[in-house]
């Protein structure tokens, strides 16, 4: 499953990196994009962010990780929380300041919301750990990640996307709100399937023996 988001996250990644080749000054492997060109900022905090908040995150997930270097994973872990609202700031920052963007007024709301949702699932997660509540802390964080890798999701709906509805501003918006939306689900089957796997385990032990 590690393996499986890091390969999902590749693509995204890949064309951050080579977004920032370009804004470094090396040659342009990208399509243009005027609005980068005039404000590139908020889109090197978002990769820089995302490169970790990918990375980190996904080690947070490994369960033999956490029991064998659990100080490891405290450490890394507000790293990752860190790269998270970087990566859900600056996308929020974009979606407000980034005029004209593709996908008209649907997919600048449906951005807003996603950036708003992400950063509060962190502070949520964050907030759950402190007070020591494991499995609330274990949620939150899996939805914030879900949400922030959607990228990934919309690199294979955005293809089918255009190939249904053509290219233009609806195909666009329909196409990546479904990739978030997948994602959210997913997120959601696996936060329920861990709490059930978890009551099976503690089953026999709430259990009152008979005497």
């Amino acid at each position: 499953m590690l393996v499986a988001l890091l390969v999902l996250s590749l693509i995204p990644l890949v064309s951050g990196a080579l977004r920032l080749v370009e804004i470094a000054g090396g040659p342009p492997l990208l399509p243009v994009n005027p609005r980068i060109a005039a404000s590139p900022a908020p889109l090197v905090l978002h990769v820089i962010g995302a490169v970790l908040y990918v990375v980190l995150g996904v080690l947070q997930f490994s369960g033999g990780l956490r029991r064998r270097r659990p100080g490891w994973h405290r450490r890394s872990g507000r790293v990752a929380a860190g790269a998270g609202l970087v990566v859900a700031g600056s996308g929020v920052w974009m979606t407000l300041f980034y005029p004209d963007a593709p996908g008209g007024a649907l997919l600048w709301a449906v951005r807003l919301l996603v950036g708003t949702l992400t950063a509060a699932f962190i502070v949520l997660g964050v907030t759950a750990i402190r007070r020591g509540q494991v499995d609330a802390h274990r949620a939150w964080m899996i939805r914030a990640y879900a949400l922030a890798v959607g990228a990934g999701t919309q690199a294979f709906t955005e293809g089918i996307g255009e190939a249904t509805l053509g290219v233009n501003d609806l195909s666009k918006a329909m196409s990546m709100t479904a990739a978030w939306a997948i994602n959210a689900a997913i997120a959601e089957w696996t936060i329920r399937r861990g709490r059930t796997a978890l009551t099976r385990r503690l089953r026999p032990q709430l259990v009152a023996p008979r005497r």
